[in-house]
């Protein structure tokens, strides 16, 4: 399983830069391994991450924004269910995890 985080590297939107900063930044503080995969670089990987949200997922104008959050190809959810998952401490069910990796998983 492979945690990917759809980020956009020259956003010129400040709420988008810091929702993907405290993803990223929750993630590499409690040892999760992720991808970043940035939308800005590769049209192929913006795409994909268009296509594979879910349509109730999709705003009514205009194309999702980032960060949007995958497990290989399960999509997670968006910024904002990730934030509601943090508030209800599940994150790792959200994220599909079964369970938070010790400290001696993630070294080895």
């Amino acid at each position: 399983m492979v945690i990917r985080v759809y980020v956009a590297s020259s956003s010129a939107s400040l709420a988008v830069k810091k929702h993907q900063q405290a993803v990223v930044g929750f993630l590499e503080a409690n040892r999760i391994s992720f991808q970043e995969v940035d939308i800005t670089m590769l049209e192929e990987q913006r795409l994909w991450m268009y296509r594979n949200i879910p349509r109730d997922k999709q705003p009514e104008k205009g194309n999702p924004l980032p960060p949007q959050i995958f497990n290989d190809d399960r999509y997670c959810g968006d910024y904002e269910d990730f934030f509601q998952s943090k508030e209800d401490n599940t994150v790792f069910a959200f994220l599909g995890l079964s369970c938070k990796p010790s400290v001696k998983d993630s070294e080895s």
